[in-house]
């Protein structure tokens, strides 16, 4: 049976949002004047609705790039913006609401190809690292922030910033991997979603191009953040679990590698049959099908809540995914896309290249709603022709 809820949408290049009841039935719809959202919108619990946006002139341009946040009242009017657009940063894809109201900002930084090559980059060319910003939206003040770059490892040079035996320091990030040897991306990271875990104060960001994500301590001062100690966790801004590819951190091989271009890794919300465990839409962009995986972190809450690791050579567990949903013949989008488990247990899945919204069973993993969705960014899709440009 399906659950009887709303359901927020809004097609990747369209102005408005909508939300519809499970008939397919309008119930509401906000309008912005800044075009198609970066990546995505949010239903606050007063109504509102946050969104991100793309301002009219950007100093970057890449997949999800935005530089805009906003919020529209129920009648579409501005409330509340800011932008992280300059020529040194861009806000781009995600960001998520803190239970105090904060807003957790997902960004790219500006390193130009000299300061990479100084810290260990087998690659002269300039590329983007990731950064977190913490914004108080009554002040518009940044009150916290973490830097990928403050944490990256290198084993070409001793001489050089950061060296190290990658396998053994599995709480950094290589320089080296992910990035194409020519240089002709520069988005090296390309994090794709934000979560916050508010049990555990810790913070999930999803990098596919480093097919896995990452977990870190938010309990942290923006110094201890920069650090490898400090917070609840004693391990500054380091990352304390990664899961999906132990390539990326020499503790396996391409046989290894889970996830595949995978995007919006979250934790279950407390209170569902699933809470605690990490859910993720695993795109399968080589395998040409898509899955939602569900895994179940060894979290060590008897250890500062860090996260199980066995010996020198192993990668983080589990070895196995919890629970697995595809359908290899229906299912398929290659890129964006999410999903979550509803208060029943189904799973509300975006299968978003293919414009398609569905919810599959509890425990039978049956589709018992699927919609698929009737706008483009230019109008309407009349009832009857094949939808297109409905992503």
């Amino acid at each position: 049976t399906a659950y009887n809820g709303y359901t927020l949408f809004n097609s990747f290049n369209s102005p408005t949002t909508y939300l519809i009841d499970n008939c397919g039935t309008k119930v509401y719809e906000w309008t912005s004047n800044n075009g198609g959202p970066a990546a995505a919108v949010y239903l606050l619990e007063n109504g509102n609705l946050l969104r991100t946006y793309r301002p009219d002139s950007t100093y970057f341009t890449f997949g999800g790039s935005g530089g805009g946040i906003e919020i529209l009242d129920s009648s579409s009017l501005v409330i509340w913006q800011y932008e992280v657009n300059s020529d040194s940063s861009l806000a781009h894809h995600d960001v998520e609401v803190l239970p105090n109201g904060n807003i957790l900002i997902l960004a790219i930084e500006f390193i130009p190809a000299q300061e990479a090559v100084a810290f260990g980059s087998l690659v002269t060319s300039d590329r983007y690292s990731e950064m977190i910003l913490e914004l108080d939206p009554t002040t518009d003040q940044i009150v916290w922030e973490w830097h990928a770059w403050d944490h990256i490892i290198q084993d070409i040079d001793p001489n050089l910033p950061n060296y190290g035996i990658i396998s053994e320091n599995p709480g950094r990030i290589n320089i080296n991997y992910g990035f194409k040897e020519d240089g002709s991306d520069p988005d090296w990271l390309h994090a794709n979603s934000i979560d916050y875990n508010a049990d555990l104060d810790q913070i999930i960001i999803n990098s596919p191009t480093f097919n896995e994500f990452w977990i870190i301590d938010h309990n942290t001062t923006t110094a201890e953040a920069a650090n490898n100690n400090g917070g609840f966790s004693d391990n500054g801004g380091n990352l304390l679990y990664r899961w999906g590819n132990p390539h990326a951190y020499n503790r396996g091989d391409t046989t290894n590698q889970t996830f595949e271009f995978q995007h919006d890794a979250h934790w279950i919300p407390s209170g569902l049959p699933d809470e605690g465990k990490i859910m993720i839409f695993n795109n399968g962009d080589q395998r040409e099908y898509s899955s939602i995986d569900i895994i179940d972190p060894p979290l060590d809450t008897n250890h500062l809540n860090n996260y199980f690791l066995a010996g020198n050579s192993d990668p983080y567990g589990p070895l196995n995914l919890y629970w697995s949903y595809s359908d290899s013949v229906n299912f398929y989008s290659k890129r964006v896309s999410g999903a979550q488990q509803l208060q029943n247990g189904n799973i509300l899945i975006c299968s978003g290249f293919q414009g398609r919204l569905f919810e599959i069973e509890h425990q039978t993993d049956s589709v018992v709603w699927d919609y698929i969705i009737p706008v483009s960014n230019q109008s309407s899709i009349v009832q009857g022709v094949v939808a297109s440009g409905n992503l």
